[in-house]
């Protein structure tokens, strides 16, 4: 063998061994997480199949803040489609009812509000004083309702759900997992499919005035098709997103955030992640509390 040739020989054996470790040890993705790890929680499951994409903490306790307005609603729908409930029905606004503090309509006691208007209020303004309307219509009370609500959770297969109000507004004994709010994210829309559109809504008309919801993910995202946010200080900032198109549909759950805008930037790049061919090691950096 010439000299040359047995150069050629060992250039291509050390190319082919080099070319043999790069596929055997993928590179690592860091994923930036604008949250303390003890807020945090996410998870991205295939909603056709069940199939878990990426979680993380997606078992552990965390408060839902006003994805709580999802459960009020799936009642809701439920009572709609048995029949116990019109859409036109009117619903009794009570001093307590009222009372509630914002996010809210601003509704009056004794005033009343529509069952079709009142869908809209939770999905769009997440009306804390219509969901205490709501809740108190459904049931005898507030309370009796959330039990209600734990109920029907607990037939969804959400085993680690608790609710103590319809609102989510602060309440100790009331949390949630990212698993159980994405169990629930697709349970609203294989049961109730004629319902979904409501998710997608970005404003409503009410007395005359335009009311703009809470929601960015909406038409910024191709394919994002709702459903939920929320905020309380102890939860930081949540959000449920709705994926829905090429053929594929993804279930996004962000917990945790520290503001609504990062909240957002991190559910997207979760859902890029779960579209794309996301390396096989994923390293997370965590942000501190703000």
């Amino acid at each position: 063998m010439s000299r040359l040739l047995h150069k050629l020989v060992v250039l291509f054996t050390l190319t082919a061994l080099i070319g043999g470790c790069t596929t055997a040890m993928p590179p690592e993705a860091v994923l930036s997480v604008p949250a303390a790890p003890q807020k945090y929680a996410s998870i991205v499951v295939d909603a056709r199949t069940g199939k878990q994409l990426f979680e993380m903490n997606s078992t552990s306790a965390r408060y839902p803040a006003s994805l709580t307005k999802m459960m009020t609603l799936y009642m809701l729908f439920e009572a709609l489609t048995a029949g116990r409930v019109e859409k036109d029905a009117e619903i009794p606004v009570s001093a307590y009812a009222a009372s509630r503090p914002p996010s809210k309509l601003g509704l009056r006691p004794g005033e009343r509000i529509d069952v079709d208007t009142a869908i809209r209020a939770l999905t769009v303004k997440s009306a804390n004083d219509v969901a205490a309307a709501v809740g108190e219509y459904l049931a005898d009370s507030e309370d009796a309702f959330a039990a209600a609500m734990t109920a029907k959770a607990r037939q969804l297969g959400m085993r680690n759900t608790t609710f103590r109000n319809a609102s989510g507004l602060p309440d100790e004994g009331q949390f949630t997992t990212a698993r159980d709010m994405a169990v629930l994210g697709i349970a609203l829309r294989n049961r109730f499919p004629q319902y979904y559109h409501y998710f997608s809504a970005k404003d409503f008309m009410f007395r005359g005035k335009l009311v703009r919801g809470h929601n960015d993910m909406l038409g910024r995202v191709h394919g994002v098709d709702g459903i939920k946010t929320g905020y309380i200080r102890a939860s930081g900032f949540n959000i449920v997103t709705s994926y829905s198109a090429d053929g594929r549909r993804y279930v996004v759950v962000v917990m945790g955030a520290n503001t609504a805008r990062e909240r957002n930037a991190h559910a997207e790049s979760l859902l890029e992640r779960a579209l794309g061919a996301s390396p096989d090691k994923t390293r997370v950096v965590f942000q501190e509390s703000r």
